[in-house]
């Protein structure tokens, strides 16, 4: 194997490894966020369901790559605005915090939405069952709800982790060395497709790993069946 292409495999080494670290932290802070978003989109207080109900809206009505240039480009434009007006802000807004950020939102979004299909999709009658027994309302929720609404989201859950798993490329937009943007350059130095070839292979890999281990999730929850 010639030097350049051990060069080449070297380097998609250390981009698969950013794509990774862009898909487990996303995932880390995007799950449990999306529990909060959830609840605020559920809270009988009008203001804060309204305010949580616009944040999904542009969300989820926006594209994920103009949210990534936003929060990456959003902070200077605004510290300079701040200067004109006497203020020194000098902090600085790496690429690899802002793509987690931005992807960690997103996702954390559309879970919500998840989430809040699976803990109304509950019967209330259950709810009362537990107030009868002489749970409290965490103990209910914990307890009874939430077993219940992981058994039924899984599915979706697996659908938005398997598109996240591909959506990792597009932290490329703000120059985030990941393993597409890496694959590019490669081509580029090389003239050749093999790079693509195996950045395909890797999402495929990974996709089939996601796919996988929901699928042993999914039939260990069929407890009824």
């Amino acid at each position: 194997m010639s030097a350049r292409y051990v060069k080449m495999l070297k380097a998609m080494l250390a981009g698969s490894v950013t794509s990774l670290e862009v898909f487990f932290l996303t995932l880390l802070f995007a799950i449990p966020l999306a529990m909060i978003i959830a609840m605020g989109r559920m809270s009988k207080n009008k203001p804060l369901s309204g305010a949580t109900n616009l944040l999904l809206l542009v969300i989820r009505g926006t594209p994920l790559m103009l949210q990534l240039l936003v929060v990456y480009f959003g902070p200077g434009i605004f510290f300079n605005w701040l200067r004109s007006f006497g203020y020194e802000v000098n902090l600085r807004w790496e690429r690899f915090p802002a793509a987690i950020v931005a992807l960690s939102l997103n996702y954390a979004c559309y879970f919500a939405e998840i989430y809040r299909g699976g803990i109304e999709s509950i019967p209330k009658g259950q709810y009362e069952a537990c107030k009868v027994l002489g749970y409290n309302r965490s103990q209910t929720f914990f307890l009874i709800v939430v077993p219940q609404v992981i058994k039924r989201i899984v599915p979706a859950m697996g659908n938005e982790v398997i598109t996240l798993v591909k959506d990792t490329a597009l932290v490329s937009v703000i120059g985030v060395a990941e393993l597409l943007l890496v694959a590019k350059e490669r081509q580029s130095a090389l003239f050749s497709f093999t790079p693509l070839f195996i950045a395909g292979v890797f999402y495929f890999v990974m996709n089939a790993l996601v796919s996988f281990g929901f699928h042993k999730l999914e039939k260990k929850l069929s407890y009824y069946r």
